[in-house]
């Protein structure tokens, strides 16, 4: 058993050491039930992932869940907490260190009527099934032209600034999303997390559910069932008019963060949360862009090759002709992830965001003052 991070807290309580985080984008309004039912509880992102896949379990008895201590121990960061003495030992399991059986495994449940929800623990640890991924879960629909579907979810905790070593605070999304076949997603807060999870348990093909580690922590007072803007959708979650940030997972804080510097400084700054890495929305990302006329992008994981380079280039083939300056990209840097102490100045921060819009040259219609 890996027990890496032990003393996590549970699903659904805030770690003492954790500092209350900033204000973050009111999530899209609350939605209900069929029955009408609603439940308004104060969550934590890992606890709406743990409401998420308990009334999936609940709801739909093809629903399983199981991947490396996630039955008693209830997930190194607590996601599963209380699902297998609940569901019972068919419905959530152990599985054993070995992360190409769990997809595996997953892929011919997936084929033969089951809905399985794995966990890789840790996004470097995901490595090992990627033969599995690439190969079988992002083809199988294709390789069958249509008629086998994999109804199967992957869920992998990301990104750093948690004080994980190298292979615990890796960002991967780049991988995942330059594999035709998946669809892959991030939620930056509790809201998307239910919903955005539910969405990918009740999709009829794979799912990467990427997890932002350093946003687990992150709570908001929730109506659930809740359901917000469909899974594939961006979301405007901070209204600007002089630059639009794209960020995703743990660089919306990022984002919220340099907004709030921004303004003091005379610049007004729209975020857009893409929440799909792919599919990606160029619908919203484009009606943001060509009203601003500036972007920059967000992420954690390295420069070079990076996921920012395709939505740099997907934006700026849209929509040249509105765009101001060049788009830019604030990213970790391009050297393995550091150890804990030295994260701090690996990590996209507010200051290096808006250090990088002063390096363009704003005209007189877009005058900003560079302090």
């Amino acid at each position: 058993m890996r027990t890496e991070t032990p003393g996590q807290p549970t699903a659904d309580e805030t770690p003492p050491a954790e500092e209350t985080p900033p204000a973050d984008h009111t999530p899209p309004a609350a939605g209900t039930s069929a029955a009408g039912e609603t439940s308004v509880a104060s969550l934590t992102m890992a606890g709406a992932l743990n409401r998420a896949l308990h009334d999936a379990l609940a709801e739909d008895d093809r629903v399983v869940v199981y991947g490396e201590d996630v039955g008693a121990l209830g997930g190194v960061f607590r996601v599963t907490d209380g699902l297998e003495s609940e569901f019972g030992p068919t419905r959530v399991w152990d599985a054993p260190l070995a992360e190409a059986g769990i997809v595996g495994t997953a892929v011919g449940m997936a084929m033969n009527g089951l809905r399985p929800v794995v966990e890789m623990q840790f996004d470097a640890f995901a490595y090992p099934a990627f033969e599995q991924v690439v190969s079988h879960v992002a083809k199988m629909r294709n390789r069958t032209q249509g008629r086998v579907g994999l109804p199967l979810v992957i869920r992998i905790p990301c990104a750093g600034a948690i004080g994980g070593v190298e292979h615990h605070s890796d960002s991967s999304e780049a991988y995942w999303a330059a594999t035709p076949g998946l669809t892959v997603v991030m939620p930056s807060n509790p809201a998307d997390a239910y919903s955005m999870l539910r969405e990918s348990i009740e999709c009829d093909d794979p799912v990467i559910f990427m997890e932002p580690k350093s946003r687990y922590w992150a709570k908001a007072d929730l109506s659930l069932p809740v359901r917000t803007a469909p899974m594939r959708r961006a979301a405007v979650v901070r209204e600007g008019a002089d630059v639009t940030l794209l960020a995703y997972g743990p660089t919306v804080r990022t984002a919220l963060e340099a907004a709030d510097a921004g303004r003091a400084e005379g610049l007004s700054i729209e975020v857009l949360d893409l929440r799909s890495l792919s599919p990606f929305d160029d619908e919203t990302v484009a009606t943001s862009v060509r009203k601003t006329s500036r972007a920059a992008v967000i992420h954690e994981a390295a420069q070079f090759g990076g996921y920012g380079a395709e939505v740099a280039a997907r934006v700026t083939e849209r929509n040249f002709h509105w765009l101001a300056a060049p788009v830019l990209r604030v990213t970790g840097f391009d050297l393995p992830y550091p150890p804990p102490m030295l994260e701090e100045h690996f990590l996209p921060t507010a200051d290096r965001v808006l250090a990088a819009l002063a390096t363009w040259e704003w005209d007189e219609a877009g005058e900003w003052d560079e302090r």
